[in-house]
């Protein structure tokens, strides 16, 4: 049974009394990499949403960094042939006109300082002085890339050739390292260049509104902040599922699994923020420096060589109505590979909220559903007062906190059947962004653009919440090694999972939750 949630809508005096959107001041926003998909799909789609929606200042500029050799006007309407198919709508004319006036090309090797001194000659033409440069290349580049940019004497500038100083920062993608050493060693080269503020290390699960609409929900809420603890809590669930196999990155993939891929940035953050204290105001150090205390509770996930952590491959099977292949099948994957496609962990966190509560995390590969979800299920009441009386048991309250795709908050209670006798159910309330506020949810790259091009970093990672990341996923990866399994287990395509992930939330008279 589903109930919509009604949300209630201010009054036109409370509107008014809301301070305005401040739009972003007017950049460069330089892309390294402006060749590749993320370019096209995600962040300058992000730059004309934002514009759209007058966040972006008309004289914002666009400078694509791209390899020698490439012919310019085919780049360019190329880029504005691709950018039309992945924003609703498509571009205009006058939007496509104002992409085009305002994108600029730079060629050049990555590793020639001659690169980084034609890009400060256009930076100096252009005469805005603020720069985003955004790192949309593979992390071996991010250091030499910093150090180039450090050399050029692009670090810092100035507005307009005054003595008005600029802010100049740098945007890198994931993945940040491999493991612990080199996560630290990134650190280290980034931090020889850009001065920490100046780093913002972009996780896009962080831009979507539900990520941020749970710190609303916990700490703007008086409901539910009191029972966000041990004594009410009994388990927490946090899941995020592909139904895509390794498509074209079998070559990245190989080396990094699902527990590099998905475990270390976005399932720990999603961890953190649900496990955080309140911080004293809502600021980016206040937040970060609590998602960052949550991190360093967690108990390591290998003790004396065990370890919570069930970790499988995909094999043959059907997903969306369709056959496809395993996992050692697929183009670019070893026959004999034991990288894994799935994983799920139980985690515990020494703290006095949470001292005793697990938190069990997976995610995986060619599942039967797109979703990422983080339920929260509360104990049961102490006495079953309804038991004589009604057949069914009483299931536990639950809180979901859906991310993707369809994002919102469900909660699910015990309500009675209609009728003369005693008979209980459970009841859903459904709380969706694209039905209670109307009008489209803003895409994570629109939100984190936005955010770097503001100075807020509250969204972003910091060096030491990636390093502690690596400091708990990195002796998990050592033990595998040591194991040297010839394989490991599988699970059906379309299937949720192996036997060994259920097997270890029964352990604890626990299941997943059915998705």
């Amino acid at each position: 049974m589903d109930e919509q949630a009604v949300v209630e809508h201010p009054g036109e005096e409370a509107l008014e009394a809301r301070p305005p959107i401040v739009p972003a001041g007017p950049c460069v926003m330089v892309v390294f990499g402006a060749g590749g998909d993320l370019t096209r799909r995600k962040l300058v789609p992000a730059l004309i949403n934002l514009r759209r929606g007058g966040l972006l200042k008309d004289d914002t500029r666009v400078v694509a960094m791209t390899r020698p050799g490439t012919e310019e006007m085919g780049f360019r309407a190329k880029l504005l042939d691709d950018v039309s198919k992945f924003v609703e709508p498509a571009l205009s004319a006058e939007e496509r006109g104002w992409l085009d006036t305002h994108l600029s090309v730079v060629f050049g090797d990555l590793d020639q300082p001659a690169t980084y001194d034609a890009l400060r000659g256009e930076l100096d033409r252009l005469g805005l002085g603020h720069a985003l440069f955004y790192l949309a290349v593979p992390p071996t580049l991010f250091g030499p890339i910093a150090k180039g940019l450090g050399a050029a004497g692009l670090v810092q500038g100035t507005v307009g050739g005054s003595s008005e100083p600029a802010w100049r920062r740098i945007v890198v993608e994931k993945p940040f390292g491999h493991d612990v050493a080199s996560a630290r060693a990134l650190n280290q080269e980034l931090r020889s260049a850009f001065p920490e503020p100046q780093i913002y290390r972009i996780d896009h699960y962080l831009g979507k509104e539900t990520v941020q609409n749970l710190m609303v929900f916990r700490f703007a809420n008086g409901m539910f902040e009191p029972v966000w603890n041990r004594r009410y809590i009994d388990h927490v669930q946090i899941t995020a599922a592909e139904t895509v196999g390794v498509e074209r990155r079998a070559a990245y993939y190989e080396g990094a699994g699902a527990l590099r891929d998905m475990v270390q940035n976005h399932l720990m953050q999603l961890l953190s923020l649900v496990a955080m204290e309140p911080p004293i105001a809502f600021s980016a150090e206040n937040v970060r420096d609590r998602k960052m205390d949550a991190l360093m509770s967690a108990q390591p996930l290998v003790n004396n060589g065990t370890t919570d952590v069930v970790r499988a491959q995909y094999g043959e099977g059907w997903v969306a109505g369709g056959e496809v292949p395993a996992y050692r099948q697929e183009p670019g994957v070893n026959p004999q590979s034991t990288t894994e496609t799935f994983v799920a962990l139980r985690m515990q966190l020494d703290s006095w909220r949470w001292a005793g509560v697990p938190f069990y995390l997976r995610t995986g590969k060619r599942m039967p559903k797109r979703t990422t979800e983080i339920a929260i299920q509360l104990r049961r009441p102490p006495l079953e007062i309804f038991r004589r009386v009604s057949s069914s048991s009483v299931a536990p309250n639950l809180l979901i906190v859906n991310v993707q795709p369809d994002e919102g908050i469900s909660v699910r209670f015990e309500a009675k059947l209609p009728g003369t006798r005693m008979q209980l159910a459970p009841v859903m309330m459904n709380f969706r962004y694209g039905t209670a506020f109307g009008g489209s949810v803003p895409e994570a790259y629109e939100t984190l653009l936005l955010d770097a091009m503001v100075g807020d970093p509250t969204l972003f990672a910091r060096h030491d919440f990636v390093e502690r990341s690596w400091e708990l996923i990195t002796p998990v990866h050592e033990q595998w090694a040591k194991e040297q399994a010839p394989a490991i287990p599988t699970y059906e395509s379309g299937e949720w999972g192996p036997a060994e992930a259920d097997q270890l939330m029964a352990r604890d008279g626990h299941r997943w939750r059915t998705l």
